[in-house]
């Protein structure tokens, strides 16, 4: 009798906490890995807020991550699958049970790094996520980086030129064939060479006197890595739209024999706000340019903007809600808030100054007027708010809407190469008029 009613009792308490509470541990939703030259980053989500430790190796050079109160998965074997062949920091890894409810990751690298682990709560479609930043013991310089890519594409290019002289001086020296002519197999192609991955070589003097004579514009692409930014109807990315602009809008730029671009980020991987900031102030940045594809919550708004920063209030309500939906960027792509230097924050949220906004907004309104050609504006004017982004003190700044990607036409336009196409131009036309009228300073400020 007291053995049945002490089953009926646990039968109870079973039901009263449910197979919620039952289970044991966290389950794994998902795994990510976003390699890139700046850092790397490894992002473990799950239903429940995941406990780790981790330590390093050498010889070899390994990352070790035990995670407790967990046991061996599918999802997350899946890891080891999601490696690229071209990631900077990461050869491999490997997932087992290193002892009862403690999961082991050993994560092979290519270089030595310096670890960052951090938990994110949840956010937008995204539940608990354990992230780990793979950052290189010694960071590139990006003026170094910037100089090293300049030299490599004119050494390419005298070396073309070269070629082609050559080819055709044997062509005019080799005798004229005396039978039939029989075509030629093309040539293979080739290779295409690897991603450098080793820091570029400090700068000379000379070096940097070249740099200083450049007009440098400083290219961010929003959102990126675990922050996909607006998503369209039919499911294009603004991440990965706003990249693809960016990458022919270098390009673009660099073609000019005075003018080089810098990219925030080249691939898939997110940035910070304040890092896209510092990056453009590294390399001395003479313009700031935000690229993104707006969304609202009807599919019927269209049309692109572009916007400046503002030291009062914003210009409409629209531009307010759209710098508070932007400065949210660093909730959903993670960031590692205990890494954050308060002051330099602090420091770049209040020294913007007068001259810089209003250098901006003339910059944005020559980007803005070039951009009607292409398409349909949403606002006539540069409109103003306070985006984090642009808060670089001593450089102007512009935030570029290229369109609605929440709007299925735009989406669609957004996808079309020829769309692109021009409204890349459009911006590049807008950029060269402004320092047409406004030259660029000598490049001798402080960093």
């Amino acid at each position: 009798m007291k053995r049945r009613q002490a089953l009926q009792t646990l039968g109870t308490v079973v039901l009263a906490l449910g197979p919620a509470e039952l289970a044991f541990g966290a389950s794994i939703v998902a795994v990510r890995v976003w390699p890139a030259s700046d850092y790397t980053r490894l992002t473990i989500e799950s239903d429940k807020a995941l406990q780790a430790a981790h330590f390093l190796t050498e010889g070899p050079q390994r990352l070790v991550v035990d995670i407790e109160n967990l046991e061996l998965s599918p999802a997350l074997r899946e890891l080891v699958g999601k490696v690229r062949p071209d990631d900077p920091f990461i050869a491999g890894v490997r997932v087992g049970q290193n002892q009862p409810r403690v999961v082991r990751l050993v994560i092979d690298l290519k270089q030595a790094v310096k670890p960052q682990q951090f938990a994110l709560p949840p956010v937008a479609a995204y539940q608990h996520r354990l992230v780990f930043d793979l950052y290189p013991t010694e960071a590139v310089d990006p003026l170094a980086a910037m100089i090293l890519e300049r030299d490599q594409a004119e050494r390419a290019a005298g070396q073309a030129i070269q070629d082609a002289l050559g080819e055709f001086i044997g062509q005019l020296e080799r005798p004229l064939p005396s039978g039939p002519v029989l075509a030629q197999a093309p040539a293979a192609s080739a290779p295409a060479r690897p991603r450098q991955t080793t820091p570029a070589p400090e700068v000379s003097a000379a070096q940097r006197e070249r740099i200083n004579r450049l007009t440098v514009i400083a290219i961010d692409p929003g959102h990126g890595g675990e922050d996909p930014g607006a998503i369209g109807p039919s499911g294009l990315k603004e991440k990965d739209v706003v990249l693809q602009i960016a990458l022919q809008l270098r390009d673009r730029i660099n073609a000019h024999p005075t003018m080089r671009a810098m990219l925030t980020r080249d691939d898939d991987f997110f940035v910070p706000l304040h890092e896209r900031v510092n990056k453009a102030r590294r390399v001395q940045a003479d313009l700031f340019v935000s690229i993104h594809a707006d969304a609202f919550f009807t599919p019927e708004a269209r049309g692109a903007s572009v916007f400046a920063l503002s030291h009062g209030g914003a210009t409409s309500a629209a531009a307010r809600w759209m710098a508070n939906k932007e400065n949210a960027a660093d909730v959903v792509g993670g960031v590692n808030i205990a890494a954050k230097d308060a002051q330099v924050l602090r420091t770049l949220l209040d020294m913007s100054t007068a001259a810089q906004i209003k250098d901006s907004l003339k910059v944005g309104q020559e980007v803005l007027s070039r951009i009607g050609g292409v398409g349909r504006l949403h606002k006539r004017q540069v409109e103003q708010a306070g985006f984090a982004v642009l808060k670089a003190p001593d450089i102007p700044s512009i935030l570029v809407e290229t369109a609605f990607i929440s709007n299925p036409q735009e989406e669609s336009r957004l996808r079309d190469p020829d769309y692109q196409a021009r409204l890349v131009e459009a911006l590049y036309s807008g950029i060269r008029r402004y320092f047409a009228r406004n030259p660029a300073l000598s490049r001798q400020r402080s960093t």
